[in-house]
């Protein structure tokens, strides 16, 4: 029997796996705001990417056009947004609804939990790079896009195997995980180092470890992160430290973290969810991150700034 998946937002990573389920013919309803709704009546869900684009058209409805509950939600919204997106999703979650999140970091599991019960809450993460154009059209720009999944408890199996085979059916990378808090730490630990790194020195990969010193500070903050897991419980596999660290000292590499784009665009980061949130885990656990705390100080004096200027707009 198939379920009936919600898919909270059309933006960037939720509109891309959710167009290519719904392509699939999978049961698949987008939950957005009402212009957004509009635009998809209008014109489907775009997609460019060099796998192919495609336009789907797809079934999308407002939070008060909610009737009934779904088998699972789907998740995806930046940290920040995670309270609104608690209290959206709310009508459409039943008994038995299980809620895939697709966020960084782990601080939104406690959330989740709190708001829904543990039961209900799976793990989950995503390896892509995509940007929602102006126009609604999402751009695919990495090579790559996979989405992990799993059980968090042995009682979720069932279910997260279950959905599974949903998101199988959409053509994508679609993996299952029966670790998936150490896949999820895994990315985290890379992703905080490429975010704490390429933010603070407002540079991509290639350009910081081209400096005389790049490398040594890059690969420095990177043993920092691996230090907070591992003193966590959840040390990187040596496949996973292996692969960090070649990616974070490609002197020709052009990648920079989503966040140096939210900055570059005067738009809101997560940076204490990503960042912040793992110094106070390896605090706690008496691990030393100067070189990650030094970058956080840059990302909060931004958002400090950010606020400020979004109090005087709103005056």
């Amino acid at each position: 029997m198939s379920m009936r998946i919600l898919i909270l937002g059309a933006g960037a990573t939720g509109g891309y796996f959710g167009s290519l389920l719904a392509k699939a013919g999978v049961d698949v309803t987008f939950l957005v705001r009402p212009k957004r709704r509009e635009q998809l009546q209008n014109g489907g869900l775009s997609i460019k990417s060099h796998l192919g684009d495609i336009t789907t058209s797809v079934t999308a409805i407002t939070r008060d056009e909610i009737s009934n509950t779904f088998d699972a939600v789907i998740l995806s919204p930046k940290a920040y947004g995670l309270t609104d997106a608690i209290e959206t999703i709310r009508p459409a979650v039943g008994a038995t609804t299980l809620i895939l999140p697709l966020l960084n970091g782990m601080r939104h599991l406690n959330d989740l939990d709190e708001a829904f019960g543990a039961s209900r809450v799976l793990g989950g993460t995503c390896h892509i790079s995509v940007v929602l154009d102006d126009d609604g059209t999402i751009r695919h720009l990495s090579p790559f896009g996979s989405l992990t999944q799993g059980p968090r408890t042995a009682g979720q199996r069932e279910a997260a195997t279950r959905l599974q085979k949903e998101l199988e059916r959409g053509g994508f990378d679609a993996r299952y995980s029966d670790d998936i808090i150490g896949t999820m730490w895994e990315k985290w630990f890379f992703l905080a180092t490429l975010a704490g790194s390429t933010c603070l020195m407002r540079a991509p990969v290639g350009e910081i470890v081209r400096t005389d010193g790049g490398e040594r500070f890059i690969s420095r903050m990177l043993d920092e992160c691996s230090a907070v897991a591992a003193a966590c419980g959840h040390a990187p596999q040596p496949a996973a430290q292996a692969s960090a660290q070649a990616t974070l000292t490609d002197r020709q590499s052009n990648i920079s973290a989503s966040m140096l784009r939210d900055i570059q665009r005067g738009g809101e980061i997560e940076s204490d969810h990503i960042v912040g949130d793992l110094i106070r885990r390896g605090r706690d656990q008496g691990v030393a991150t100067p070189l990650l705390e030094l970058a956080y100080v840059h990302l909060q004096a931004y958002q400090n700034r950010f606020k400020t200027i979004k109090a005087i707009a709103v005056e």
